[in-house]
């Protein structure tokens, strides 16, 4: 009796220990912006965000775009108004990504991360199953705040859009609602229920959300508009900025039919404005 009461008490422990664990996962928060011009008020909520302290400081990884010089000094000008931390910028390679600690360590310990737009496959492409993807996971875990617009949006979630479809004979993108049309990869992971779009409303995007929707049922997909974006603290999230954010989720009774079109009853659909929240499943 006395071993089996021992043992259960360890099991208890592994569980609690494993509860803890998880729930410090959403200790920092996400910041994740559609695209397009970030306005004052925007860039002052990010900074109010990240709570940074006087010996904070903020790292950008421009890995996603062919012009980082550009995009690192556009962010930085936009920082400076509201904002006197040290910004640093690292725009590592595949190589650097596993053996250049120190880099790796600065981005570990930032307090605000940003991840520059441009192409999302080209970030991943670097960070994927790398040192600095669990460094990354670590600064999130401890409580710093990772923020990205347009492709840096896009990466954000665990099923990633790549932007790209298999149907390519269609002289616009994404002309129709097709089921296994939208390319998906593996994105960061920070996002697990729900796959973010970006530049939505703006862009008409949402043939290619609702091809995604039929592809995921069991995911929220949420369409984040350019200058606009959502904060994500645990499963609460609130929209900030200057448009609106779709969110659309539990589609029934989905079907298949000519060419792989798809239709389905009931999907749950709403349109947020600034201020405005939701929860994620």
């Amino acid at each position: 009796m006395k071993k089996i009461f021992i043992r259960r008490c360890a099991l208890f422990a592994i569980f609690i220990s494993t509860a803890l664990l998880a729930y410090g996962q959403n200790k920092g928060s996400l910041f994740i912006i559609g695209g397009g011009d970030r306005s004052p008020a925007l860039m002052k909520e990010l900074v109010e965000t990240a709570h940074l302290s006087p010996t904070d400081y903020i790292v950008i990884l421009p890995m996603a775009t062919s012009i980082p010089e550009e995009s690192i000094a556009y962010f930085s000008s936009q920082l400076s108004p509201v904002c006197s931390n040290p910004i640093a910028s690292f725009n590592f390679t595949k190589a650097q990504a596993n053996d250049n600690q120190s880099w790796i360590d600065s981005v570990q310990n930032a307090r605000l991360i940003y991840i520059t737009g441009g192409d999302q496959n080209k970030f991943m492409a670097v960070v994927s199953g790398s040192k600095l993807y669990e460094a990354l996971h670590s600064a999130f875990r401890n409580g710093a705040t990772i923020s990205g617009t347009s492709a840096g949006a896009a990466v954000m979630s665990q099923i990633m859009i790549t932007g790209e479809e298999r149907d390519k004979s269609a002289k616009d993108p994404f002309k129709e609602v097709k089921k296994n049309n939208a390319v998906t990869a593996q994105g960061m992971g920070f996002v697990t229920s729900a796959i973010i779009d970006q530049h939505f409303i703006i862009r008409s995007r949402y043939n290619r959300l609702l091809s995604i929707l039929a592809d995921h049922p069991d995911k929220m997909v949420i369409g984040i508009d350019e200058s606009t974006a959502i904060i994500v603290t645990g499963k609460k999230v609130k929209v900030a900025g200057e448009s609106q954010v779709v969110v659309v989720s539990r589609p029934q009774k989905l079907k298949t039919f000519s060419n792989n079109k798809v239709a389905f009853k009931d999907a749950r659909i709403s349109l947020f404005a600034p201020g405005e929240g939701f929860t994620l499943k």
